[in-house]
């Protein structure tokens, strides 16, 4: 009834796939080193089109659908209701995944909170692939801000009857949604627009599973999910020597890709890494993706340490990382500076308040540190390794990329 009151039974023209799609692009320039080429113009296509192309449909993402179908409460410690996301096609049918505004810039995550009760923040997604650009890491699928006006491009394109249901507009005239769970279907859970504008992060989809199966491979320093106890690595400062003895950890660069994958979440504070995933056509040493980073960039007045244990017990980096952190630690390179000036092209902007910018100075000294400390232990020739996957990069190099 609400579609024909709409029109929206009219039958439109049929969309047309084109090759030269953005997303098709990207897809197709994925790599061994990493989503996407450091000179590559496809990004920025990508970026645009996300910003910019209507959406034709929206759907409750698969993490929802599954807790729809298969829900046992006594098992889930977080509420869904506060973590919700859903997935929105382009007239150009690229897809993407959106994360609505949860909490506001300024605002920080409670001390009392667990990680993994933590919001899930759209500006952390944002901040975080610019941030793993600059880094040189290319793994963290392309992400751009969005003002989405939930009515006509989610409410008005969605065919999904339980997402209709849980749109209302609230006592201040404002359009809200919310997740809708057996066990959490409130709608104090909702987000809403002012009155139809909504914030939220675009992150580009990869390839599906049937054209490139991916890997989901727990991480060895993931910490315990329940309300007391500690994991093995907490309490055993030789737990990497455990560790190195395990394949695929001991031998190639995978070692080395999750110290990376370390310093990343310690810049960013994201202390829920569980899990990682790679592409099995890369073989063993192929580059972790760096996916779902919104419970970053969530307490800029605390740096938890724990996250950089992979370096600290390791006590090894890549030498191209450690010559990017090096530069990004300058006076005419500063981190904060370079993310500051990346993150002025979002439709978003700011994106990151000051004082996350100048959490980033601080924690990259700690990086640094850390890693001078292992060097003092155990010499250079033992902490700074090249990558066997990459070509090595000489400081010149690492400024020319910057």
């Amino acid at each position: 009834m609400y579609r024909d009151q709409l029109n929206l039974t009219a039958l439109e023209p049929p969309l047309q796939l084109r090759l030269e799609a953005s997303w098709v692009q990207f897809h197709l320039g994925i790599n061994r080193h990493g989503l996407y080429q450091r000179s590559s113009p496809i990004v920025s296509r990508l970026l645009h089109d996300m910003r910019h192309f209507p959406t034709i449909s929206a759907d409750y993402s698969q993490d929802e659908k599954a807790l729809l179908g298969a829900c046992d409460c006594t098992q889930i410690v977080k509420p869904s209701g506060v973590h919700l996301k859903l997935v929105l096609r382009f007239s150009d049918f690229g897809k993407a995944m959106f994360k609505p505004m949860r909490q506001q810039r300024d605002e920080e995550t409670p001390e009392d909170f667990f990680y993994f009760i933590d919001f899930q923040r759209h500006n952390a997604e944002i901040a975080a692939f610019h941030l793993d650009r600059i880094l040189d890491f290319r793994r963290v699928p392309p992400t751009v801000g969005r003002l989405v006006n939930v009515s006509k491009e989610i409410l008005e394109v969605t065919k999904n009857e339980i997402l209709q249901s849980v749109f209302f507009v609230s006592p201040a005239s404002n359009v809200c949604f919310f997740a809708k769970c057996p066990y959490m279907c409130k709608t104090e859970y909702a987000v809403c627009g002012n009155p139809h504008l909504l914030e939220g992060s675009l992150s580009t989809f990869l390839p599906s599973l049937n054209l490139a199966p991916r890997l989901s491979v727990p991480n060895p320093w993931m910490r315990s999910y329940s309300l007391a106890g500690k994991e093995e690595w907490e309490v055993n400062p030789l737990y990497c020597d455990t560790v190195k003895q395990v394949f695929p950890y001991s031998s190639g660069s995978r070692l080395l890709s999750i110290i990376d994958m370390a310093i990343f979440d310690f810049l960013i504070g994201n202390m829920d890494r569980h899990h990682y995933e790679m592409f099995t056509k890369f073989g063993d040493d192929g580059f972790l993706i760096h996916l779902d980073n919104a419970r970053g960039f969530g307490r800029h007045s605390r740096d938890e340490l724990s996250i950089l244990s992979p370096l600290s017990q390791c006590c090894v980096i890549k030498r191209k990382t450690l010559l990017h952190l090096q530069l990004l630690a300058q006076a005419d390179y500063r981190l904060s500076d370079v993310m500051r000036e990346s993150l002025l092209d979002d439709q978003l902007s700011p994106v990151l308040t000051e004082p996350h910018l100048l959490a980033l100075d601080r924690r990259l000294r700690i990086v640094l540190e850390a890693v001078e400390t292992c060097v003092k232990a155990h010499g250079e020739e033992r902490v700074i390794a090249s990558d066997p996957g990459e070509p090595s990069a000489d400081s010149a190099q690492v400024k020319q990329t910057s």
